[in-house]
């Protein structure tokens, strides 16, 4: 069982920016969400927790290891999909992953090729093995992007914003893939699309701002929320004084009608209930930042 421990963690820029705001989150194997919007400290909180930077203050515990210490350690045991991940023009699949075998400090050639091989087949790109990854479809790329990132049997797998860009069917397969490798590492997934953090994150935690507003699991937020969300469509002339009436926590056009949503204690008048979704924890969550 892996962990990870991260304790009243803080990342002050030289520029004076606070990026992270005393968050501590325990984190084991599965699949873990983390959403926000853009800005929200996202990205800096996993360049902390790789290594790639050095927290103001806390700490954080992979394994019973300081990272802030030890950096390396995290860095011997980690895979990292990035969003946009970058590929040489004219190399095959195969090349490219030696490739990138050979700079994880994989030497032994036959364990390259096995491992290669068993990863291509993982991700049902091994009859591809041969094509030169430019060529490869959004979805190909990303399949691709998640046999880098294993090789090595990593202990902990980053992913940032894997599905932008992928039409369902690929997003579908992307997924699946994502939930047959997080069984056995640590798989943190960063995104602002909660479709994604619904559908595969069995732990999950919201950011807003360097700050950690909540964290828990999504069908428990989600209950939360029962008979407390409830819609109803409006003209658009009525919408400055529903902001001041109602505290909605999202908008939606539907059938060219604006429907708002409000999240309150008690049914509004004219306003229909609504069973709650991840959306509605969302948006709600992100309605009572600080």
């Amino acid at each position: 069982m892996n962990t990870l421990s991260i304790n009243n963690l803080s990342l002050t820029y030289k520029n004076g920016f606070q990026a992270i705001k005393d968050l501590s989150l325990e984190i084991g194997n599965g699949m873990f969400g983390l959403l926000g919007p853009n800005g929200a400290g996202k990205s800096s909180l996993m360049k902390t927790i790789v290594g790639l930077q050095k927290p103001s203050s806390g700490n954080i515990i992979f394994n019973g290891v300081d990272i802030s210490k030890d950096p390396n350690f995290i860095k011997q045991n980690l895979g990292f999909l990035p969003q946009d991940f970058g590929v040489y023009p004219k190399v095959s699949a195969y090349d490219l992953l030696n490739h990138i075998a050979v700079l994880k400090g994989i030497k032994e050639h036959s364990e390259r090729k096995n491992q290669i091989l068993n990863l291509l087949e993982k991700v049902n790109l091994l009859d591809f093995r041969n094509k030169e990854v430019h060529t490869f479809s959004g979805g190909m790329k990303q399949r691709f992007g998640v046999a880098q990132a294993l090789l090595g049997n990593p202990k902990i797998i980053i992913v940032d914003e894997p599905t932008a860009g992928l039409d369902p069917e690929e997003r579908n397969r992307f997924n699946s893939l994502l939930n047959d490798i997080s069984k056995d590492v640590i798989v943190i997934l960063s995104t602002h699309l909660v479709e994604d953090v619904r559908n595969l994150c069995s732990e999950m935690a919201i950011m807003h701002k360097g700050q950690l507003l909540r964290k828990g699991k999504p069908n428990e937020l989600i209950a939360e929320l029962q008979n407390r969300i409830w819609s109803k469509p409006i003209r658009k002339d009525e919408w400055e004084s529903c902001q001041s009436n109602y505290q909605i926590i999202s908008q939606q056009l539907i059938e060219r009608e604006l429907y708002i949503t409000t999240f309150s204690e008690k049914q509004p008048e004219d306003f229909t209930p609504v069973s709650p979704l991840l959306e509605h924890v969302y948006f709600h969550t992100l309605s009572q930042k600080p």
